[in-house]
């Protein structure tokens, strides 16, 4: 389909048993609102903790992913159904950035990341996806998604300072978990349980449906203000941050670029999967789609983009695959971001309730990689399969640093590119020598040159 419009999908009004409304169909247009309108809900928790982690405005964030939506739709030719929402590989280099340079060049680093996935998906819808599978095989992505989340955990937990008052040590803790240990308790505890508790779309919102309910407990225990709310306008644009660059923390941003590779790769073919198409020719246009949207969101202060699992959740639940639920969530999301107040009313949540929630979500990262060996049956008893992770997840989680002059990489990066060196250079050596331990055909090797099939953010 190269235009923009849907057929209705048998009566419009139901889906048969064993059946699903493609992309290009949709349900009757009320059902189809509600149903752009789940995928809001769906996204909003997960795309708002990140500009709440990091200091960026909800509100700008919020507008820069209806504006990605928007365009991801239109450059995949309306065939491809997925939001962009905020992507946590950002997170790390985010918060480095501004914790050392200020905000407006880590929004500097998120354009350049977009620019540089852009022109990946411009060399794939080129020169095919093959390549990827190659430089990124499933040792690979599984270990860069895992060290990025572990090493997030001390933000999870937080930071404390200590001053002397009146001849005391008083200890001060400003975020993450220590912040208020009974509201993110409260919060973590609530994720858990709503994820067993209940089936279909409200368990797959435990992140969401956890974060309110630590909210409330936050509120009864006087931990929000709303100062803000109050004074905030109904109606109006968000702020906006102009980009700076600085080279110097450039190195912190790079590795973010292969996650988020692998995530677009991994959303087209589960979504392949589940409507039964052969959608490989949309990879190169769903990362030129996401970088330009990311490119878009560095040019004007919002946080990173990237494909989201929890709308293929809500696919999968609903068996719905039409694009034009996907514009009515644009609209929706666009609509919201324009509220000013709607924006204050998200900051508003406390720290003890985004460490309760960071808790879950930096350790699904984590496992998220653990998730990609597995489903590709990677062989641990290969020494260059586990060489491969066991380096590069230490240097992530003890946060390795080198500085080169005015350059400074940390764990993510080092990590990163500690995985293709290690892997590459091993496996060219093993064949060389004869050494290798992989099977036969290295296109079908576990570990190999397999494409991983997973979309995290």
């Amino acid at each position: 389909m190269s235009a923009i419009g849907w057929r209705v999908h048998g009566n419009g009004k139901t889906v048969a048993p064993g059946d699903v409304v493609d992309p290009d169909e949709r349900l009757s247009w009320p059902r189809t609102i509600g149903i752009g309108m789940q995928h809001v809900v769906a996204m909003f928790g997960a795309t708002f903790l990140v500009p709440l982690i990091t200091g960026f405005s909800p509100a700008t964030t919020l507008f820069f992913s209806a504006i990605g939506t928007v365009g991801f739709l239109l450059i995949t030719r309306n065939r491809l159904p997925s939001y962009l929402g905020s992507s946590f590989a950002f997170i790390a280099p985010i918060s480095a950035a501004t914790a050392s340079q200020g905000q407006s060049v880590a929004v500097g680093g998120i354009l350049v990341t977009g620019l540089v996935l852009a022109v990946i998906g411009l060399v794939v819808h080129l020169a095919g996806a093959r390549w990827i599978d190659v430089v990124m095989p499933p040792i690979v992505t599984g270990t860069i998604v895992a060290l990025i989340g572990l090493n997030l955990a001390p933000v999870a937990w937080g930071t404390c300072t200590q001053e002397v008052v009146d001849g005391e040590i008083v200890q001060s803790c400003t975020n993450g978990f220590r912040a208020a240990p009974v509201t993110a308790f409260i919060t973590l505890a609530s994720i858990i349980l709503v994820t067993v508790l209940f089936k279909g779309i409200l368990g797959r919102l435990s992140i969401l449906v956890g974060v309110v309910i630590g909210y409330v407990a936050a509120m009864i225990q006087g931990e929000v203000d709303f100062t803000a709310v109050r004074e905030a306008g109904w109606f109006g644009l968000p702020e906006f941050v102009t980009p700076t660059f600085d080279v110097a923390v450039l190195g912190l941003f790079v590795p973010v670029v292969l996650v988020l590779v692998a995530e677009n790769v991994g959303h087209v073919k589960s979504v392949a999967a589940m409507t039964g198409r052969n959608l490989d020719d949309l990879t190169g246009r769903a990362l030129f789609a996401d970088g330009l949207a990311t490119t878009f969101a560095g040019v004007g202060g919002g946080s990173g983009t990237t494909t989201y699992a929890e709308n293929i959740g809500v696919m999968a639940a609903t068996r719905v695959y039409s694009t034009a639920a996907y514009w009515v969530a644009a609209a929706t999301a666009l609509v919201l971001s324009l509220s000013p107040k709607f924006g204050a009313l998200i900051a508003t949540i406390p720290a003890g309730v985004l460490g309760g929630a960071t808790t879950m979500l930096y350790g699904m990262i984590g496992i998220l990689g653990a998730r990609i060996w597995v489903q590709n049956r990677v062989d641990f008893s290969d020494p260059v399969n586990l060489t491969t992770a066991a380096v590069p997840l230490v240097i992530g989680i003890a946060n390795f640093t080198w500085v080169l002059g005015d350059l400074s990489f940390e764990g993510i990066a080092l990590g990163t590119a500690a995985a293709l060196v290690i892997y590459h250079l091993m496996r060219n050596i093993a064949r060389w020598r004869g050494t290798s331990q992989e099977p036969a055909s290295p296109a079908s090797a576990p570990g190999g040159d397999e494409p991983a099939v997973h979309d995290a953010h």
